[in-house]
């Protein structure tokens, strides 16, 4: 499965009666889903959407997750979350996944895209941060200086669920052609150790993550770009209560990064994948599905010049892949789903194939994204 944007989904759709009903309903046949689909491949390309453009391809999504939401089997009750210890949170009976959200539709009090604003992609300051910490990024040597037979290290630091994911994702870059020889994959995600477990800077987490990056003949000064997902365990309270929390945790994850790697350059961010079908506390829904809000925020503060945040003492941050989508109803940008095989027996963590997709996720997006693609597979 490519995270590219097919319109798979979309053509499903219409091809149902509910989402044809919808679409009379709403003025839908006017929407012309090759357009659409031309628009996001623009988009992917790097190229900046008129506001025309912009709004034709948000209504596109809005009337796909219409259609998705109509589906036959759509629970529309309120779906408890796991637990039910006054702790936890109802999900609410519709989900609608960050990419899809517009400017003008909202999640409590939270805009859409990843970027807010309904964006999804970063807005024209943070592209040009970027281009200017990719140009920075070239193979090193153990020193931390620039050599022909130098190394990118590309590392991830989260839980158990990360390093299930980034290991299938090493062995498929590691099989890539696309993947330069320059570019070393090592992933310190550690089972058990979400967010909070990284923030103390002498953690077991960092000596593991030293120890790995020795395993691996690289030193930490070759490390230039990481992969982080967000997450903590047993998520409690409102919207604001447990973001608030995981946003100063990542926050002192990402320092502690920098400081240890002094060559890093980028980090992009990533949330949990769907909890829909979660047994127990650890992480269900809202919670997985909020975890993107945290991502969100520091991105923002980054850009507004917080100081905790400035690339003396943290990474860039940008956006990896988007991995979240509500079970089988999809998501308008691509056709991924999650099927109940996809899942552990908890439903939290990923099976086999559940870590095949966001494997593949990601190793779409550093062969094809311009904010990343640079330093994978090159110019």
């Amino acid at each position: 499965m490519k995270a590219a944007f097919t319109l798979a989904a979309l053509i499903l759709s219409l091809s149902c009666t509910a989402f044809a009903q919808t679409a009379t309903e709403t003025g839908a046949a006017a929407i012309d889903f090759d357009k659409a689909k031309a628009l996001i491949q623009k988009q992917r390309g790097g190229e900046t959407l008129s506001a025309e453009e912009s709004a034709y391809l948000d209504r596109a999504k809005q009337l796909r997750a219409k259609g998705a939401a109509m589906r036959p089997g759509s629970d529309a009750r309120q779906r408890p979350a796991a637990g039910g210890d006054g702790a936890q949170r109802p999900a609410p009976e519709r989900l609608i996944p960050l990419t899809d959200l517009s400017a003008d539709e909202r999640y409590q009090d939270q805009d859409g895209g990843l970027y807010g604003a309904g964006l999804n992609s970063p807005p024209a300051e943070l592209q040009k941060s970027a281009d200017a910490q990719l140009a920075k990024i070239q193979p090193l040597d153990a020193d931390g200086k620039p050599a022909a037979d130098g190394k990118v290290v590309f590392i991830s630091i989260s839980m158990s669920n990360a390093t299930q994911e980034f290991s299938r994702f090493k062995q498929l870059a590691d099989e890539s052609d696309q993947k330069l020889s320059t570019t070393v994959v090592v992933d310190c995600a550690q089972g058990g150790q979400a967010m909070a477990e990284w923030v103390a800077p002498d953690a077991k987490t960092w000596q593991v993550t030293a120890q790995r990056l020795n395993a691996a003949g690289v030193s930490p000064n070759q490390v230039q770009v990481a992969w982080v997902k967000l997450a903590n365990k047993g998520p409690r309270g409102s919207l604001e209560e447990h973001c608030q929390k995981l946003e100063s945790d990542t926050l002192k994850v990402l320092q502690n990064a920098k400081e240890k790697f002094p060559n890093l350059q980028i980090a992009y961010l990533g949330s949990r994948i769907w909890a829909g079908n979660a047994k127990g506390n650890l992480n269900p829904e809202p919670y997985a599905y909020e975890s993107a809000f945290p991502v969100r925020t520091l991105i923002q503060r980054q850009m507004k010049g917080d100081a905790e945040l400035s690339l003396e003492v943290a990474p860039l941050l940008l956006w990896g892949p988007y991995l979240w989508a509500e079970g089988t109803k999809g998501r308008a940008i691509d056709d991924l789903v999650w099927l109940p095989g996809d899942f552990a027996g908890d439903g939290v963590h990923p099976s086999t194939s559940g870590r095949q997709k966001v494997a593949e996720l990601l190793l779409d997006f550093v062969t094809t994204d311009p904010l990343a693609k640079p330093w994978f597979a090159g110019k």
